[in-house]
C-alpha cells in the first residue's frame, strides 16, 4: 500500500503511461528546468532525465504536475486520510459507515515512524559537486535543491515529537559558499525551523540539520503541509503513504528516512550567515541575494538506485500549484473546525498564493437588528490572519455566506463582483500599516516588512457594476488606454514610476484629485493603475498577478474623495491601487529565448517531447 520509494513511484507512473524518459544528454543549467515548465504548461507527463550532464544520477521532474497524477500517487490512502478528517469533524457521521471506522485505527498506526538499523540510504556517500546541478532561471545565484525536505529538531526537546520537516530552498553552489563544504538554507518567517534556530541562539550552540531528497512521495507532500504545531510532518507522511516511515539514525547524526534517495547531513551555526540567492521564485520574480543561514556539510548519503527529484517555480501556475490544490482537498474540510464561522478560504495561486486571500465567513450574531455593516466578519478576518502561513496575506477579501450561500470562492470573477456590489470604501477597509509580509515579496518597505488590508463586504447589493467602457473617458495627462478587467474593475496605464514616494506618489495624487465623489468614473469601484493595461486585460491571471504582487496596501492604495476620520482611512469614490512596477521591486522572470528554442527542438518528429508540448 503506497509507494515506499521514489523508484517505485517512477516505475508505477511509467507503466501507466504517465511518465516519459528523455535518454539524450540534457544540460541541467537552464534546459532541464525549461523542459519541466513547458511540459507542465501543457499538462504533460512526469519526465525522467536519464542523463543529466555533469552528474551520474538520473533526475525526475513534473512528478506532481497535475492534480490527477498527484491523486493517483496516493490513491491507496486518500480514503483513510479522509476518514480521519471526518473523525475529527463529526464522529457520528462514521456510524453510517462501520467499515470506515474499522480502517481508521490502522491508518492512525501509520502515523508512528519506526526505527531500523539497516537502510538503503546508507549504501553510498558522495559530494555536493557530484549531485545534479540544476539551475532554473538565468539570473539564479547557482544550483538549487528545489524539492528539499529540511529536517531539524528542538535543542530543548530532541526527538521526532519536536521535529520539523519543511521545504526550505537549498543553494548548492555559487556566491561565497565553500565548494562541497557549505550549502545555503533559505527559510522564511513563520517557518518551524526558525523556532529551532532561535533555541540554538539562546543556547549559543550549533544545531543539526538533515536535508532529505526523494524517498516516498508522501514525504515531499508532508514537507509542504500546513500542519498544526505539535504534529510532526513525518507522522503525516506515514498516514498519507500508508505505512510507517522507517527511520535510521547513524551515531552522532539526526534520524533520516531509510528509503530516501539522498540525505545531506550537517550543522548550522545560528550566528553565521552568508548571501543566498538570487532565485526565481513562486511570485514570478527573482528573490534577491540576502544573508541567510548555511549548513556545514558533513555527509552526503545516497542509495544505490537514487533518483534526483526536482521542479522549477516561477510565475504561477507552476507544478507547486498542484501541491496547493491537493492540500486544499485534504484539509479544506477542517477550516470551519480550526476557524469558527469561516466557510471557505482561497489563497489565490495566480496572485502568488500569499498576497491575496479570498474568504467566505458568516454573520451569526445579529438576531435583533438588520445587518448594516461587517461585524463578526472582522473578527473572523483577524482569526485568519493569525493562522500559520495565512498570516502572510497582504489583501484579505471577506464576504458573508448569509448574502449568497451559493457563492463559489474559486469563481474569482463572481467573488469580486459580489464584493464590489456591496462594499463601502468609506467604512469597509481595515489596514495593518506596519507588519510582516512574505520574505519573497518585494512590494513592501523592506525584507519581511509591509502592510495588510482587510476588505469586508456584507448586506444587500448597493450598486450595479458597469460591463463596458463609456463612450467618452477623460483622463488626467499621462494616463491612457483604459481597459475593462471585470465588471466594475478598470485598468488604466499610468506614467512609469521612476521615484517611489510611499503613499504620496504625485501622479497618483493628481489622478485622484481630478475627480469628485460624483464623477462617473466612480461607477468603477476598483481602478488599477498599471504599466500595461492591455496585458492586464488579456487574461484573468495577468491582472491578479500584476495587482497583488506589485502593490503594498498601506503605501499603494489611494482613493477618490478620500478622508481620514478618527484614524480610519476611506474614500467616497473609487478605490485606486497603484500596481505599477516600482524602482525597489525585484525583476520579473523571463525565459531565455535560446533555451526555449532547444526545448522546441525536442518536440520535432521523433523527439522525446513530440506531441507533448
Amino acid at each position: 500500500m503506497g509507494h515506499r520509494t521514489l523508484r517505485q513511484a517512477v516505475n508505477d507512473l511509467e507503466q501507466r503511461g504517465q511518465l516519459i524518459r528523455i535518454n539524450q544528454p540534457i544540460e541541467p543549467n537552464l534546459l532541464a528546468g525549461a523542459i519541466q515548465r513547458r511540459v507542465y504548461q501543457n499538462q504533460g507527463p512526469a519526465i525522467l532525465f536519464s542523463k543529466l550532464s555533469g552528474s551520474r544520477f538520473p533526475a525526475v521532474a513534473n512528478l506532481f504536475g497535475t492534480l490527477e497524477r498527484t491523486r493517483y500517487l496516493f490513491r491507496d490512502t486518500l480514503r483513510q486520510v479522509e476518514t480521519l478528517v471526518q473523525l475529527k469533524l463529526d464522529p457520528k457521521s462514521l456510524l453510517k459507515q462501520p467499515s470506515a471506522i474499522l480502517s481508521a485505527p490502522m491508518a492512525a498506526f501509520h502515523l508512528l515512524p519506526r526505527k531500523t538499523k539497516t537502510a538503503a540510504i546508507l549504501q553510498n556517500q558522495t559530494s555536493i559537486s557530484e549531485l545534479p546541478q540544476i539551475k532554473s532561471w538565468p539570473k539564479d545565484g547557482g544550483a538549487f535543491v528545489t524539492l528539499p525536505q529540511v529536517y531539524s529538531e528542538s535543542s530543548h526537546k530532541p526527538g521526532l515529537r519536536s521535529s520539523n520537516l519543511g521545504m526550505y530552498r537549498v543553494q548548492l553552489t555559487g556566491n561565497d559558499y565553500e565548494t562541497n563544504k557549505e550549502v545555503g538554507l533559505h527559510y522564511q518567517i513563520h517557518r518551524g525551523i526558525g523556532v529551532h534556530h532561535q533555541e540554538a541562539l539562546d543556547l549559543k550552540r550549533p544545531f543539526r540539520v538533515n536535508i532529505f531528497i526523494g524517498g516516498p512521495p508522501s514525504l515531499t507532500v508532508a514537507a509542504v503541509m500546513p500542519l498544526p504545531e505539535g504534529m510532526p510532518e513525518l507522522a503525516f507522511a506515514g498516514l498519507l503513504g500508508g505505512h510507517r516511515i522507517p527511520m535510521v539514525q547513524p551515531a552522532g547524526l539526526l534520524p533520516m528516512p531509510a528509503e530516501a534517495d539522498f540525505v545531506i547531513c550537517g550543522t548550522v551555526d545560528p550566528e553565521q550567515q552568508k548571501p543566498e540567492g538570487p532565485f526565481g521564485d513562486h511570485l514570478g520574480y527573482y528573490s534577491l541575494a540576502h544573508d541567510f543561514p548555511l549548513l556545514q556539510v558533513e555527509h552526503v548519503y545516497h542509495r544505490s538506485d537514487a533518483i534526483w527529484p526536482f521542479t522549477t517555480v516561477g510565475r504561477p501556475p507552476q507544478e507547486d500549484t498542484s501541491f496547493g490544490e491537493f492540500i486544499h482537498e485534504l484539509t479544506g474540510a477542517l477550516i470551519p473546525d480550526v476557524l469558527p464561522g469561516i466557510k471557505a478560504v482561497h489563497a489565490v495561486d495566480a496572485a502568488g498564493v500569499h498576497p491575496l486571500l479570498l474568504v467566505i465567513g458568516s454573520e451569526r450574531y445579529t438576531p435583533y437588528a438588520t445587518l448594516e455593516r461587517p461585524q463578526e466578519l472582522l473578527t473572523q478576518a483577524n482569526a485568519v490572519l493569525g493562522q500559520g502561513q495565512l498570516s502572510l496575506a497582504k489583501y484579505l477579501l471577506i464576504t458573508a455566506e448569509n448574502d449568497n450561500p451559493q457563492l463559489d470562492i474559486h469563481n474569482i470573477p463572481a467573488f469580486f463582483q459580489h464584493l464590489l456590489e456591496r462594499i463601502d470604501w468609506r467604512r469597509d477597509l481595515h489596514f495593518q500599516t506596519a507588519t510582516t509580509i512574505d520574505t519573497l515579496d518585494y512590494s513592501g518597505q523592506g525584507l519581511n516588512q509591509g502592510s495588510k488590508v482587510v476588505m469586508a463586504a456584507v448586506g444587500e447589493k448597493q450598486r450595479s457594476l458597469p460591463t463596458g467602457l463609456p463612450e467618452t473617458f477623460v483622463l488626467p495627462r499621462g494616463f491612457k488606454k483604459p481597459q475593462l478587467i471585470l465588471p466594475g474593475i478598470l485598468a488604466i496605464e499610468g506614467p512609469a514610476c521612476t521615484e517611489y514616494r510611499p503613499g504620496e506618489d504625485l501622479n497618483l495624487l493628481r489622478f485622484c484629485k481630478k475627480y469628485t465623489a460624483d464623477d462617473p468614473i466612480n461607477g468603477f469601484p476598483l481602478i488599477l493603475i498599471v504599466d500595461n493595461a492591455e496585458f492586464c486585460a488579456a487574461a484573468l491571471n495577468n491582472w491578479l498577478w500584476v495587482c497583488f504582487t506589485r502593490s503594498n496596501p498601506a503605501t499603494d492604495i489611494y482613493g477618490i474623495a478620500s478622508a481620514v476620520t478618527a484614524k480610519h482611512w476611506g474614500c467616497a469614490g473609487a478605490l485606486v491601487i497603484d500596481a505599477r512596477s516600482k524602482p525597489h521591486h525585484a525583476p520579473a522572470l523571463i525565459d531565455d529565448p535560446d533555451i526555449e528554442k532547444q526545448v522546441d527542438a525536442l518536440a520535432v518528429n521523433g523527439g522525446p517531447l513530440q506531441g507533448i508540448i
